[in-house]
């Protein structure tokens, strides 16, 4: 039993930090016609320059590995967009009161545990060049840590990155 309290505790923090991606795409398009991607030149992403070389550099490789390569005439073209919000912690400490007898009542209020967390939101779209459509979107949601050294923001954008695109391409589903 000792070693099942320490199993759940440990499914409990593992799931608190996780990366959630929702995907969405044009299920008509042949997405292996694609070899070439761009950013667009006006990109505002909402991250510092540091943060935004980290992504960038990290997209870099795993298009790359995907068989996308960086053009000036670029077949895709790639716009991103990060925040950073506040999201209160879900965990609270119920207490309740009750009454018995031939008299009924009773109250119960949930009490917040900890404060509220850091998550950073990242949009990422693709546009068809020629087409200037939306053809793939990813949206992930991920925990932010503030005072993060360089090593670990580093680390964790490969992880993020690694997460977006671990189903681009799409399977096609027509």
């Amino acid at each position: 039993m000792k070693y099942f309290s320490y199993l759940l505790l440990l499914l409990f923090f593992s799931s608190c930090g996780a990366i959630q991606v929702d995907y969405d795409y044009d299920r008509n398009t042949d997405f292996s016609s694609y070899t070439t991607y761009n950013y667009f030149s006006d990109l505002q992403t909402g991250l510092n320059q540091l943060d935004e070389k980290r992504l960038m550099r990290a997209m870099d490789i795993t298009l790359q590995s995907k068989g996308l390569m960086f053009s000036e005439e670029a077949d895709i073209f790639i716009n991103i967009k990060s925040t950073v919000f506040r999201a209160q912690a879900g965990n609270s400490v119920g207490v309740g009161l009750g009454g018995g007898g031939n008299v009924g009542g009773g109250v119960s209020i949930g009490i917040p545990v900890g404060g509220p967390k850091l998550n950073r939101e990242l949009q990422i779209d693709f546009v068809d060049a020629k087409k200037d459509i939306l053809i793939w979107q990813a949206i992930s949601e991920s925990p932010f840590k503030e005072g993060s050294t360089p090593v670990e923001k580093e680390q964790k954008m490969q992880e993020l990155v690694a997460k977006i695109f671990d189903k681009y391409p799409p399977k096609s589903r027509k």
